[in-house]
């Protein structure tokens, strides 16, 4: 009885504790956001002398010390910057660790994938979060549209097509996922493109794909897919030709389909059922292509598989 009442003690004190987290739960990604936006990361790389003192990054950053501190501070205790004594021993600096130079919006070296925060944290993306219970509470079997598309009027897509910053984050979000995974599937998979000839990305955005796989495979003629806003600012490149229009309606004919995260299109049960029908008689139904989808695979028990299962129900 008495370890009983220990126990029940325990767990109220650890939740006392633990809803503070859910109180403050969004100051975790808007930290993460201002070091990306004031540059942080990159200062600090750049900086002549390691570490870098809280003056001097206040400089570098042009930000008040105050106020920098303040976020300096909860960073280093998330783990995004390292806090350590300078050389002399009279005062303490900062340094980047490996999470924090993945934060450099700068740096597009495959590992970076700043662009992809501040796509997830922009107004946009953040807004049909606070409509997820709409979903939750809506007929299983009804028609109700996702929480992106009940707080924008439209879906992600058109949406971009009607705001041209927009349309750059997703574009330079999918451009630095693109770096950190392609160049995988291309030295891992390299038999897979001999004696191909022309390559087809649907959903190829500005191109980055197509630009990553004709300079490791030079004989490849490319052709970028994707719909006529996006298209328009898409990389001119030798060997890749841009293409606009709509895969539900046709796609160029080619030896072989290159596709990244199809299930990410569309999100509803409906729309991905659409999606593969689309996929089977645009893209099949030429003369015998071969088929490329890339991927995550993860244990289905993982906190981040969990969270994209979640994710998939905002838009």
């Amino acid at each position: 009885m008495e370890e009983s009442k220990r126990n029940l003690l325990d767990e109220e004190a650890k939740a006392s504790l633990d809803i503070w987290r859910y109180v403050f739960g969004f100051a975790d990604i808007a930290a993460a956001k201002c070091a990306i936006d004031l540059k942080i990361p990159e200062a600090i790389e750049n900086h002549p002398s390691q570490p870098v003192t809280l003056a001097e990054l206040s400089g570098a950053v042009s930000a008040s010390p105050s106020h920098l501190h303040r976020i300096m501070r909860f960073l280093v205790h998330q783990g995004v910057f390292k806090e350590v004594p300078t050389k002399d021993g009279l005062a303490t600096g900062y340094t980047n660790t490996p999470l924090s130079r993945r934060m450099m919006i700068t740096k597009c070296d495959g590992k970076s994938l700043a662009p992809f925060v501040l796509f997830e944290t922009s107004p946009q993306l953040l807004a049909p979060w606070l409509r997820l219970s709409s979903v939750v509470s809506s007929p299983a079997n009804g028609s109700h549209p996702p929480p992106f598309d009940t707080v924008h009027g439209k879906d992600l897509w058109a949406l971009a097509e009607d705001n041209p910053c927009f349309n750059d984050v997703i574009n330079e979000a999918m451009a630095c996922h693109t770096r950190l995974v392609v160049p995988r599937v291309a030295a891992a998979c390299h038999d897979l493109f001999e004696g191909v000839a022309t390559v087809v990305d649907v959903g190829g955005c500005t191109g980055e794909i197509l630009a990553i796989l004709v300079k490791e495979f030079p004989w490849i003629k490319g052709f970028n897919f994707d719909l006529p806003h996006v298209i328009e600012v898409a990389q001119v490149l030798d060997g890749v030709e841009n293409v606009g229009g709509d895969m539900f309606d046709s796609v160029p004919k080619c030896d072989t389909v290159f596709i990244k995260e199809r299930v990410r299109i569309l999100s509803s049960v409906d729309a991905k059922d659409t999606l593969n029908w689309a996929v089977h008689r645009h893209i099949f139904y030429q003369e015998d292509p071969d088929l490329i989808c890339t991927g995550s695979s993860m244990p289905t028990e993982t906190w981040y598989f969990t969270l994209l299962i979640l994710e998939s129900l905002i838009w």
